[in-house]
């Protein structure tokens, strides 16, 4: 049998073997046999420039400087930019346990300011900005959780250098502000401040004036101050 029979044979075999499957495809068995492929894992699959920008993004982040910078300084004690108003860095606590306040929060920086400067603890040393001021303490009365007097925005007794000045709540701040009193003239007052946010300075002005012997800081959300 010449080559071109035994072709022609084959190719017989093969369109009767391939027709006989498809008409009656139970009894022809041309099961193949399974090949057990490596599962692919694609967590491990990464690109070299993937990598590379990990690694750099790594690096990156390892270099972040997140201590707070000081950005000012009253009588000795320093103000520290916070960034976002949220951001906290622990507890600051002295030696023998009375909570100074989170870092670097505004409360922090009001009463580290009166415990450095004038050695004052407050009886109370827990509460956000807003919580200082007693709303039912008449002006120029002692405000016992705190230790100090306190005054009404509108007060008899003038602002002094010194004071702690308390912004009330507001929409954009549940949570109140307090801030020091760095400089107090004729018709203005100066206040320095920690995390007032991170566009906004650490000094700010505001408007004083004297009407009928009532001294008044023109801001909406000053609702007084307390000193000793």
């Amino acid at each position: 049998m010449n080559s071109s029979k035994i072709i022609a044979s084959l190719v017989t075999l093969v369109f009767f073997f391939t027709l006989l499957y498809f008409l009656f495809p139970g009894a022809v068995d041309l099961k193949l046999p399974s090949i057990n492929w490596p599962k692919l894992n694609t967590a491990q699959v990464e690109s070299s420039a993937t990598k590379k920008s990990r690694k750099a993004n790594s690096n990156t982040r390892k270099n972040i400087d997140h201590t707070p910078k000081i950005i000012d300084s009253y009588k000795g004690v320093d103000v520290y930019y916070n960034g976002k108003t949220s951001n906290v860095y622990g507890r600051n606590t002295t030696k023998d346990g009375y909570n100074i306040g989170l870092k670097y929060q505004c409360v922090e920086f009001v009463k580290r300011f009166y415990y450095e400067h004038y050695n004052h603890k407050m009886p109370n040393s827990y509460g956000h900005a807003k919580e200082f001021f007693d709303y039912s303490i008449p002006d120029g009365g002692f405000n016992t959780s705190r230790g100090l007097k306190q005054f009404k925005n509108n007060s008899a007794y003038q602002p002094s250098k010194g004071a702690i000045i308390v912004f009330g709540s507001a929409s954009f701040n549940q949570y109140g502000h307090v801030a020091i009193i760095s400089d107090v003239g004729s018709d203005f007052v100066e206040i320095i401040q920690q995390n007032p946010g991170p566009n906004n300075r650490s000094r700010g002005e505001y408007k004083l004036t004297n009407q009928g012997g009532k001294w008044k800081i023109h801001d909406n959300h000053i609702v007084g101050w307390l000193s000793f």
